[in-house]
């Protein structure tokens, strides 16, 4: 698996996983920070078993050899993961991406979840965030936020 930053290029395979429009994801591309998960076992189109088709893996559509993806940008001096969507070993690496940063940087990561969104939050929990209680509610849905302190 390979990590690189996202390109105007991948915002159709983005597209086609989220179920958003493929201009948002231009959008969101251009500006926040965003990284990819690409299959990295040599497999061209990623199928796997030949049939042509990568099929999903825990909930993630996996599709044009992505197998994830990560958005994230900085207000009020805290990183905010703003998108999280991959295959369970991709979500456990691209968690990683923001969390780099905000060490770099001497900031906290915050990320809000739509609640029952069990892979998400094991991917964050597994990475040492820590739920700190209910967020905002997104498009009617209660959603919990997690946090992870920056090193002292």
């Amino acid at each position: 698996m390979r990590i690189r930053d996202a390109l105007e290029s991948d915002a159709e395979a983005l597209a086609d996983v989220t179920g958003r429009p493929a201009d948002v994801l231009v959008d969101t591309i251009h500006d926040r920070t965003v990284r990819v998960a690409l299959d990295g076992d040599g497999d061209r189109d990623g199928d796997h078993d030949g049939d042509g088709n990568r099929g999903t893996e825990g909930g993630f559509d996996a599709t044009d050899g992505l197998d994830g993806f990560v958005a994230f940008d900085v207000r009020k001096g805290s990183v905010h993961v703003t998108d999280l969507a991959g295959t369970p070993s991709a979500l456990e690496r691209l968690v990683e991406e923001p969390k780099r940063f905000a060490k770099r940087e001497g900031m906290d990561v915050e990320a809000v979840l739509v609640d029952g969104e069990e892979r998400r939050a094991d991917a964050l929990e597994n990475a040492g965030f820590t739920a700190t209680g209910p967020g905002p509610r997104f498009e009617g849905r209660a959603t919990t936020r997690f946090r992870l302190e920056r090193d002292e």
